[in-house]
């Protein structure tokens, strides 16, 4: 199924008639499509906040790893977290990430939960597991896998995976 892509008029050039309104529209199929300055967004340690709405019905933000795969966006959690229940009630969420080093170079992920992946599977368990290790690699730099369980309990994770309703874009680095 096609990604919708709107590309908002940004600033980088200058004042512009119509800045931040969608300039562009697009489609593509993979994550891997996007134009390589916003994909280096996703491929770099930018920790993402999401929104998820929350059980008193609102919205709900929270810095997150992440991570994607083809044609959907990835999120390992740990599975006592609230979030994990607020997903499961409303899977529709939003993504921002931003570039650290420039607010004015950002991208939007709308997406809903197509698939949850328990840790204790006894199938697909395992690839929760790599997942959070290589997000550890990814976000912390180390090879050791993830070292932040919480030790007061047995910390299992979720590996939920989304589909991409539509992607908005915004600035260059």
């Amino acid at each position: 199924m096609p990604i919708g892509v709107a590309k908002i008029r940004d600033i980088a050039d200058g004042v512009q008639a119509g800045q931040f309104e969608v300039g562009e529209r697009g489609e593509l199929h993979r994550l891997d499509d996007l134009d390589p300055i916003y994909k280096q967004l996703l491929d770099s340690p930018v920790t993402a906040v999401i929104s998820v709405i929350g059980g008193t019905g609102r919205p709900n933000l929270s810095p997150v790893w992440v991570d994607y795969e083809g044609d959907r966006v990835l999120l390992n959690l740990a599975a006592h977290r609230k979030k994990v229940q607020w997903l499961q009630n409303n899977p529709e969420v939003t993504f921002m990430l931003m570039n650290p080093a420039n607010p004015f170079h950002w991208m939007s992920i709308k997406a809903t939960v197509a698939h949850q992946i328990s840790e204790d599977d006894p199938v697909d368990g395992n690839k929760v597991t790599a997942h959070i290790d290589r997000m550890a690699e990814k976000y912390l730099g180390t090879g050791d896998g993830y070292a932040f369980r919480d030790p007061s309990r047995n910390e299992r994770r979720v590996l939920f995976e989304f589909t991409v309703d539509s992607v908005a874009t915004f600035g260059r680095p």
